[in-house]
């Protein structure tokens, strides 16, 4: 009996910490969000490093994910193989800010088997426009091109996928 209660007693303190970590994560992506003016999807131009137009990238009537992150960031080496996740499923395009030259990235990506579109940011100028300070952050459009959602830090695949669900 005694360790039932015990157990009870973890498993809800367990359930508590879950929660609080849940709230103070949905609170600190709030107050790191960048404050963007446009709730829609600016136009984009350019080439990818693979050479892709970019404006080829966007397809009508799906939602978008647009990704910023840097070869330097340890969070987004982390979040790497979720965004190839949902580049598989979803129209995507990241943007490398401060990441070096082209190869370089290239290199970064080719060692850990990646292969979403990406444009190189050298100087952080896209990134300036869009207000991004944190790393990665990632903005996701309804099928209308209309801001849904803004994440910062650390996202699942799970979450990435199910907020590209909602945007549909």
């Amino acid at each position: 009996m005694k360790s039932e209660s015990t157990l009870w007693r973890w498993g809800k303190e367990a359930l508590l910490f879950v929660l609080i970590l849940f709230v103070l994560s949905t609170l600190l992506n709030f107050w790191r969000a960048p404050k963007i003016d446009e709730t829609r999807l600016p136009k984009l131009s350019g080439q990818t490093l693979e050479g892709q137009n970019i404006d080829t990238l966007r397809k009508e009537g799906r939602p978008f994910l647009l990704h910023f992150w840097g070869t330097w960031c340890p969070v987004c080496r982390q979040e790497a193989g979720n965004i190839e996740a949902v580049a598989l499923r979803y129209p995507v395009l990241t943007v490398a800010v401060n990441s070096g030259s082209p190869e370089e990235i290239r290199t970064w990506m080719r060692e850990r088997r990646i292969s979403y579109p990406v444009l190189n940011d050298p100087y952080g100028t896209l990134a300036k426009r869009f207000r991004i300070t944190t790393y990665p952050t990632s903005l996701i459009y309804d099928a209308e091109g209309r801001l849904k959602f803004v994440e910062t830090g650390y996202t699942t695949t799970a979450g990435l996928l199910a907020r590209m669900k909602l945007a549909e």
